[in-house]
């Protein structure tokens, strides 16, 4: 039997809340960045990925999560955005 194909990908950092718009900024694109690298090393191209981001706020920390999207999974995304 095969192995199910993974179609999506999540990365998380946590930064203090009270950190300047440029750090997180800073913070994102890095995590953009390593979130590509990853996925290039597992075969999937990160310009056929789409991403979402999330922010969470726990006590005096904000959690920035990226998460990457492709094939089956980025399709009904994009297919529920539609609506």
């Amino acid at each position: 039997m095969a192995k199910p194909k993974h179609t999506q990908a999540h990365l998380s950092r946590t930064v203090p809340k009270n950190q300047s718009e440029f750090f997180k900024n800073r913070t994102r694109e890095s995590m953009t960045y390593y979130m590509g690298a990853k996925l290039i090393e597992v075969g999937v191209n990160p310009k056929k990925t789409i991403y979402r981001w999330k922010t969470e706020i726990k006590g005096d920390k904000e959690i920035i999560t990226v998460s990457a999207y492709w094939g089956e999974t980025r399709e009904k995304i994009e297919a529920d955005e539609q609506f």
